[in-house]
């Protein structure tokens, strides 16, 4: 199973990402580990989809990363 999953950080942005194992991968991001979400922390996971297959929570992943993408989160998260 393979995940496709959204943070809010501190800054209200959105962090979109994909990953195999999301326990891991949040407990990553909470602790500074990762880069881009470092500078940002607290976050809090705020949405995630379950996907099949790694290639399907990539493509997904891209697709929330769109205009299109963000606009289906706002509206998904309000």
């Amino acid at each position: 199973m393979y995940f496709t999953y959204v943070l809010r950080c501190s800054d209200g942005d959105l962090y979109v990402g994909s990953t195999s194992d999301l326990r891991r991968r949040l407990k990553e991001h909470e602790g500074g580990q990762v880069r881009t979400t470092s500078s940002r922390l607290p976050v809090e996971l705020v949405y995630y989809e379950a996907c099949l297959s790694e290639s399907g929570a990539a493509q997904r992943e891209r697709q929330l990363k769109t205009g299109f993408g963000r606009a289906y989160l706002k509206r998904r998260l309000a």
